[in-house]
């Protein structure tokens, strides 16, 4: 179940509170990074701290919006539902960032749904006390501004690239936002994920990804171990799509 207004949670959600922003050491979050600027922190002390077992969904699409999601800890998949009811990965987040934010404002219904990938800790802030504080505070109210706009970059660019990118494009371009976001563990990609997975970002089958992976094994340009994938040929992986700017996503 999406929390209601008055936070209700399941068993395998519950509510814990030993994370303060004063003492959290997640310098990529936007409210840590405005800490010293709110004029108004109060609204800091309103705030809840959710953690969620690998696996739960905790935004379900439809769903009325409460408010936005601060990721203290772990890995988020960002989905919304396409044609016949098939999957389409949107993003994947990790700590700092923020979920839930395109049906913050104006919208009354969350376009997308979200499920937490591993172990997560979130921050949740309700829809009237974000607005309270953006409100009360203009520093933050305009970082978050900015925050919009970069994510509506990305956004553009990423339609953009994907429209003109063969299947085999896509493909690589999944795995090199993988390994640029989450980096590598031991020679494989920090984040594994089923070829379904890369399929439902990609905007492809299943099918055409496990072909594409075993072309890439041939021409030696990664490696793969069960749910594993290692990039072996970085540069040539970059090249082969540099002219779709692929570092703009991030």
């Amino acid at each position: 179940m999406i929390l209601n207004q008055n936070i209700s949670i399941n068993n395998s959600r519950k509510i814990i509170t030993d994370f303060s922003c004063a003492s959290c050491g997640n310098m990529s979050c936007l409210i840590k990074k405005n800490l010293n600027n709110i004029v108004n922190p109060t609204f800091v002390e309103r705030k809840k701290t959710l953690k969620c077992k690998k696996g739960q969904q905790f935004i379900i699409e439809g769903a009325a919006v409460n408010g936005l999601f601060f990721i203290l800890e772990g890995v988020v998949k960002v989905f919304r539902t396409g044609i016949n009811g098939r999957e389409q990965i949107v993003r994947f987040a990790k700590e700092g960032e923020i979920i839930g934010h395109r049906g913050f404002g104006t919208e009354e219904y969350y376009s997308i749904g979200a499920i937490a990938l591993k172990d997560t800790i979130l921050c949740y802030i309700s829809k009237d006390v974000m607005q309270e504080a953006l409100l009360e505070n203009p520093k933050f109210g305009y970082d978050m501004m900015l925050f919009y706009a970069n994510e509506l970059n990305k956004s553009e660019s990423k339609v953009k690239s994907i429209s003109q990118m063969t299947v085999r494009e896509r493909v690589i371009d999944t795995l090199l936002y993988i390994h640029r976001k989450f980096g590598e563990l031991r020679g494989f990609l920090n984040l594994p994920l089923s070829r379904k997975e890369y399929a439902d970002y990609a905007g492809t089958t299943e099918e055409q990804v496990i072909r594409i992976f075993s072309l890439l094994k041939k021409e030696g340009l990664i490696l793969s171990q069960g749910k594993k994938i290692g990039i072996t040929n970085l540069r040539n992986l970059k090249n082969e799509i540099s002219e779709h700017n692929f570092y703009l996503d991030s």
